[in-house]
């Protein structure tokens, strides 16, 4: 099969961004003594009043107090992703179009790539929205789930009830609105870049995702690989067409959440 009748791009990359302030704040909270106290009371009563004053206290002392897409990186020089960019101009092969959530830590990371890939400096960069992370709406003021399920039960009860990957976040979204979007996005792929190179600079989640689609893993198999298996930050994923898998080839995992720097 020629590359012209080939329906799928030659190869999908998709690599997640580098440490944003929040994840480093998923780290540095579990450090301070107050957030320990809130969650010994959570575990003790999630509807009691002193966990739920706890609660508040955390609240007001690790608010970031900014929108998702403004999110920055925690640090500015860059060093994993101007690795994994050396790294991966050792391979040789430079994409034909380039993909980028519009997010601030997601736009900082392509340009820490690029310094260690200079190459990708001549390729056409697209910011597209439907690469974008989850979003998670009402939660996103507390930068803590458990915080945001103690000062409103109600949705800790709906969570519950519907399970982490049905769950719509007030204001934002499910994971099968995610993978809606991603979608979307990867059609419109299809028909634009047949036979090209795409590199995606992306999210936890949208690259689940897209594995989720591509793989057609069940709701069951994606949980477990969120659970189990997560993308790290400056992870590396490869899908690379076989043009012997079905009419019009198929894309199939290389590999998944390689690690490029030291």
């Amino acid at each position: 099969m020629s590359e012209k009748t080939i329906k799928w791009p030659l190869w999908m990359m998709l690599i997640r961004h580098d440490v944003s302030v929040y994840n480093e704040l998923r780290e540095k909270k579990q450090s301070l003594p107050l957030y320990q106290h809130f969650l010994a009371a959570w575990n003790r009563d999630k509807e009691a009043a002193d966990t739920r004053a706890l609660a508040l206290e955390v609240y007001e002392k690790i608010a970031l107090n900014m929108g998702d897409a403004k999110t920055p990186l925690a640090e500015a020089h860059g060093r994993r992703p101007f690795e994994v960019g050396q790294c991966l101009r050792r391979g040789g092969e430079v994409p034909d179009v380039i993909f980028v959530s519009p997010y601030d830590r997601t736009l900082a990371t392509l340009e820490h790539l690029m310094r260690g890939w200079p190459e990708l400096r001549k390729v056409k960069v697209f910011e597209e929205e439907r690469i974008r992370e989850q979003e998670h709406g009402l939660a996103l003021l507390y930068n803590d789930w458990r915080i945001f399920e103690t000062l409103h039960p109600e949705q800790r009860l709906l969570r519950r009830i519907e399970g982490v990957y049905w769950y719509r976040y007030p204001q934002g979204e499910s994971m099968p609105d995610v993978r809606d979007r991603n979608r979307a996005w990867t059609n419109s792929v299809i028909r634009d870049f047949a036979g090209k190179r795409v590199l995606a600079v992306t999210h936890h989640l949208n690259i689940l995702g897209i594995r989720a689609n591509l793989e057609r893993l069940s709701a069951k198999q994606f949980i477990e690989i969120d659970e189990h298996d997560k993308p790290i930050n400056c992870g590396v994923t490869l899908y690379r067409c076989d043009p012997t898998q079905g009419t019009n080839g198929h894309l199939v995992l290389e590999y998944y959440n390689r690690r490029m720097y030291s």
